[in-house]
C-alpha cells in the first residue's frame, strides 16, 4: 500500500533527509587513502546521533553498521571493517539513512578515492546524471517506467548496465515502503505518481554485466563479473510542482 504523505510528514521527513545528507557529505569528506571502512561508519553514527536522530540501518534486519560501504566492484550493503583500507583510486558507495522522529531519509553517493582513473571517473559521472534525470521524471501523472526509462536509457546508451536484482523504494515511517522503483522501465508504465508520495531513487550501475552475486556474508552485492559499481541515491517527494529532493542541504 502506497502512504502519501502530509505536510507536516513532509516537514519531517525535509530534517530527516538533510541529516542523513549532512551525514552523507561528512562520510564523503573522510574517503582518503589510508582510512578504514569502519572510521567511516563511525563519523556518521556520531553525527546521526548528535542530530537527535538514529541512523536507518543499524540492526535493520539484522545489519552491524551504520552505512552501507561499497567498495569497487561491491554494488551495495557493504559492511564497513577495520580491516578494509581504502587506497588511492579506489571508487567508494556510501549509502546512508537517518530516522528523525520516525521517519527516515535516505541517500547514497559513490565518491573517489584521491585520483581515479578516466573509465571509474566516467562511470560515477554517468551514474549521478543518470540519477538527476529518473528525478526530473518523478511528476505528478508520469510513471514510474518513466523514471526508469529516463535512468536506463542514458546508461545503456554509455554501454553500462543497470542492476535489475536490486531497486528503489518508497520511504516514509518505514525505510522500505511501497512502491518499489526499479531503475528500468517502459515510459507511460507503473504505478502513476501523485502528490505526497516520497520515494528512494537510486540508480545502480555496472560498468560490465548487469548481474550481481550475494557473499556469504548475506550482505555484500557484488557484480559477477569484478566490474566496477557505481551507486547515488536521493529520497524525493512528489509535489504538485514537480520532485523535491528531500536529501538535499538548503
Amino acid at each position: 500500500m502506497i502512504v502519501l504523505k502530509t505536510s507536516r510528514e513532509l516537514s519531517v521527513m525535509r530534517k530527516a533527509g538533510q541529516i542523513s545528507q549532512k551525514a552523507l557529505r561528512l562520510a564523503g569528506e573522510a574517503v582518503e587513502p589510508g582510512v578504514s571502512t569502519w572510521e567511516i561508519d563511525r563519523i556518521v553514527r556520531q553525527y546521526i546521533e548528535k542530530e537527535g536522530a538514529t541512523p536507518s540501518f543499524l540492526n535493520y534486519g539484522g545489519f552491524p553498521a551504520s552505512a552501507c560501504i561499497s567498495v569497487n566492484d561491491v554494488v551495495i550493503h557493504g559492511i564497513p571493517s577495520k580491516g578494509e583500507i581504502l587506497k588511492k583510486g579506489d571508487i567508494v558507495g556510501i549509502d546512508v539513512g537517518a530516522c528523525y522522529k520516525g521517519y527516515h531519509g535516505d541517500n547514497a553517493w559513490t565518491f573517489p578515492c584521491g585520483e581515479i582513473g578516466e573509465e571509474a571517473r566516467a562511470l560515477l559521472d554517468a551514474t549521478e546524471k543518470a540519477l538527476f534525470l529518473g528525478i526530473e521524471q518523478a511528476r505528478p501523472g508520469n510513471r514510474l517506467g518513466d523514471v526508469g526509462h529516463a535512468i536506463q536509457e542514458y546508461v545503456e546508451a554509455r554501454s553500462y548496465s543497470v542492476v535489475r536484482e536490486f531497486i528503489g523504494h518508497g520511504v516514509g515511517a518505514n525505510l522500505h515502503e511501497d512502491p518499489s522503483v526499479p531503475n528500468y522501465g517502459t515510459p507511460g508504465r507503473g504505478v502513476r505518481l501523485m502528490p505526497g508520495m516520497v520515494i528512494a531513487i537510486e540508480p545502480m550501475v555496472n560498468q560490465k554485466g548487469h548481474k550481481v552475486r550475494v557473499l556469504p556474508d548475506g550482505w555484500t552485492v557484488k557484480t559477477k563479473d569484478g566490474g566496477l559499481s557505481a551507486h547515488f541515491e536521493h529520497t524525493v517527494a512528489i509535489t504538485p510542482d514537480g520532485p523535491v529532493i528531500l536529501t538535499r542541504l538548503d
